[in-house]
């Protein structure tokens, strides 16, 4: 099946490339908001839920394993069935489980709203691949970086969002609001954003799906919850060799079908491949923020190092990232076209690097954290506003979906690993504090130092991506004969086969 042009689904009415981009970003930091809705409230939800802290965990665990199963499965419908179907199905999975848990009392409902919430984050992928449908050339590389960047700018928005509602109303407002701005953001899909007539065909991968989700749950819980099982406990590493085991025969069984729910031969070109490894990188260095500032902020003063601020403080502290995410999208976009989107990404990954070893340096007052995460979020808006262009660029336009979920899958993996090392780190480096048990400066300062190595990594990983070559728009279809990357003798090889 050859790929078909790119063009509004209603033929002849008025397409306003603003209005779409607004939309799908608006949707993108809504889904986005998930990640940190309820932690103003994950001390309370014990007391909340009359259940244990290791059972209220799962409010949180179940949002990142749905998340991570739903992803790639939702950008594939996507490229199937079509894009804003599917985005629609996923903003009302949202308004579902947010109307679920604002219901709830007891724990059984709140991990099912949670998982609810977390099947809608195929919202950001399905909506990249909607704008290279749907917007003209000239404006694809700014919504396009625009779009991922929401990703970081609804968690950096969510935190002191969240933190107010939950300080001045009962904890089921927080979980009300979610699904209000789930209703709004579905309405104007509905509205304003047409379907794409860019369509793959073919029968859904049903076998591939369950394979995938079975290797990715094992694979996240062993790494989110390994530090409470123990690293070293048979149930943790009995995880990690499920995960190693099903995702290799589902990778075997992947390569001998006909439509894949992942085409694996389109995901080891260079470019996608290497594009992806720097993903994880850099995904770990943006959470590694996430996990020291507020902690830093909230700890008392007589520490030493805490500056002993409410939580609404610290998540005003951590706010203008996400402004400054959203900023240099459009600087994200001209870099890109003038130089490529490897010089973007490479460029991004030397920002977030200098942005940690800065607040390695500066410590001591709430401005010092504030202008650290800004430039760590200027540099996590050009990283993430260049990996769309440079997964577009090596897929057919009937992959883009599912290839932009595996990227965005890509991310989410480098932040649960963040998540996971960053809590032994810190639980190992410890001081006491009266009879309390805190992470130490030190920890701390290594956890950030961790941050601005992961980013040198994803620098050198990038190092690594094909050369850009000027005549490729970043928003093209893939050439058939060279293979996207612009590999020499390799072939374009499609999963929308007829």
């Amino acid at each position: 099946m050859t790929d078909a042009p790119a063009r509004p689904a209603q033929a002849g009415a008025p397409l306003s490339p603003h209005a779409v981009v607004a939309v799908l970003a608006f949707g993108g930091i809504v889904v986005s908001l998930m990640q940190t809705l309820v932690i103003p409230i994950v001390p309370e939800l014990p007391q909340l839920l009359h259940a244990s802290a290791s059972d209220t965990a799962w409010a949180v665990t179940a949002t990142l394993l749905a998340a991570a199963v739903a992803t790639p499965v939702m950008g594939r419908l996507g490229d199937m069935y079509g894009k804003r179907r599917m985005l629609l199905l996923s903003l009302l999975m949202l308004v579902a489980g947010s109307a679920t848990a604002a219901l709830s009392d007891s724990l059984v409902p709140m991990i099912v709203g949670r998982t609810l919430q977390g099947l809608a984050s195929g919202v950001i992928p399905l909506g990249i691949s909607i704008m290279r449908d749907e917007l003209p050339a000239e404006r694809l590389g700014s919504a396009t970086a625009m779009m991922s960047a929401s990703l970081g700018v609804g968690g950096a928005l969510g935190l002191p969002a969240a933190a107010l509602i939950a300080e001045n109303f009962d904890w089921h407002v927080l979980f009300w609001t979610s699904a209000a701005l789930g209703v709004v953001a579905a309405a104007l899909v509905l509205l304003l954003v047409p379907e794409s007539k860019v369509r793959s065909g073919g029968r859904f991968d049903i076998l591939g799906a369950l394979g995938m989700a079975a290797g990715l749950v094992c694979l996240l819980l062993a790494i989110s919850k390994g530090a409470d099982w123990g690293w070293g406990s048979g149930t943790t590493l009995g995880l990690f060799a499920a995960a190693v085991v099903i995702l290799l025969a589902w990778g075997a069984f992947e390569l001998r079908i006909q439509a894949p729910l992942v085409d694996l031969r389109t995901t080891a070109r260079r470019q996608v491949l290497v594009t992806n490894l720097a993903s994880v990188a850099i995904g770990f260095a943006m959470f590694s923020m996430s996990l020291v500032i507020p902690q830093l902020l909230q700890l008392p003063e007589q520490t030493g190092y805490g500056l002993g601020q409410s939580l609404l403080a610290s998540g005003l502290v951590m706010a203008p990232s996400g402004l400054v995410m959203m900023a240099v999208a459009p600087v994200s976009a001209a870099v890109s076209r003038a130089k490529g989107p490897k010089a973007t990404l490479m460029i991004g990954a030397l920002i977030v690097a200098a942005g940690y070893g800065l607040n390695i340096l500066l410590m001591q007052q709430v401005w010092h954290f504030v202008l650290a995460s800004c430039v760590i979020g200027a540099g996590i808006g050009f990283t993430y506003g260049s990996m769309p262009a440079l997964i577009m660029s090596a897929v057919p336009a009937s992959e883009t979906g599912a290839a932009n979920s595996l990227n965005t899958l890509m991310r989410s993996i480098g932040t649960s690993t963040a998540s996971a090392v960053a809590g032994v780190v810190l639980a190992h480096m410890t001081t006491r504090f009266g009879t309390f048990v805190l992470p130490s400066e030190n920890g701390f300062r290594t956890v950030l130092a961790m941050g601005a190595g992961a980013a040198l990594l994803g620098f050198a990983v990038a190092a690594f991506i094909p050369r850009h070559r000027p005549e490729a728009a970043p928003g093209a279809p893939a050439p058939a004969a060279t293979g996207a990357a612009g590999e020499t003798g390799e072939p374009e090889v499609s999963g929308a086969t007829a």
